[in-house]
């Protein structure tokens, strides 16, 4: 399912197709949900192990997107959104890693389908209109498209519909490639090569996930900033 729009339909829920790429979404939501319940099960105030290494995930980004959200309220509201994005992201970008994965239903990486990646950027376009609502009211965040004069208009509206778009572009268009291009190698160079791009995928799957919630970061404090 990735140019389609359903593809290797498994089973319907109601009207609604599941296919390979919901499941396979399924499968890491609840990965991820496991890691997140083992390692907060018997929290120690002295953390170890699993606890430890989510811990510092968590502490890292909140740093990392408080320094980006300047105001503290607003950067412990929006950073465990933000940190699950970059978890789901950066687990999904390696799911696709597996050899000849991007051949195989049940094993495509769901960040390389735009189904997905405009799904996320969706739910950043509406967490950035409630945040600026929140931290505004109505009538102060509404103003700004109408800033700095009523003829901005138009544009102030296309720019928030330019948000979703390059997230989902960006993101697809970079995990999609990166898909194809190791399984190009691995046809022509079986071993050696793949495994070297395989390497900087990576690196590459880690940065994609990282830019994607900076991004969205960078959005919402735009939305929340005292000029907007």
């Amino acid at each position: 399912m990735i140019f389609g729009m359903w593809d290797a339909v498994y089973f319907k829920l109601g009207p609604i197709p599941v296919d390979h790429i919901i499941v396979t979404q399924w499968v890491l939501i609840v990965l991820i949900g496991l890691i997140a319940f083992c390692s907060t099960r018997k929290m120690k105030v002295i953390p170890t192990g699993l606890q430890n290494a989510f811990e510092m995930i968590i502490v890292w980004t909140y740093d990392l997107f408080g320094q980006i959200m300047s105001k503290e309220h607003v950067a412990k509201r929006w950073t465990p959104l933000l940190s699950t994005f970059f978890l789901f992201i950066l687990v999904s970008n390696y799911s696709g890693m597996i050899p000849g994965s991007s051949h195989i239903e049940g094993f495509q990486a769901p960040t390389s389908n735009w189904n997905v990646t405009m799904t996320l950027a969706l739910i950043t376009v509406f967490a950035v209109q409630i945040a600026g609502l929140s931290e505004h009211g109505i009538g102060g965040y509404l103003k700004h498209f109408v800033s700095p004069m009523p003829a901005m208009l138009p544009i102030n509206i296309l720019e928030e519909f330019t948000h979703p778009l390059s997230l989902t572009v960006r993101l697809f268009g970079n995990v999609l490639g990166e898909e194809m291009v190791i399984a190009f190698l691995m046809f022509m160079v079986p071993f050696l090569i793949p495994c070297t791009i395989m390497a900087l995928g990576v690196l590459v799957g880690a940065i994609q996930a990282m830019v994607f919630a900076l991004l969205s970061a960078s959005y919402i404090a735009s939305a929340t900033s005292a000029g907007h």
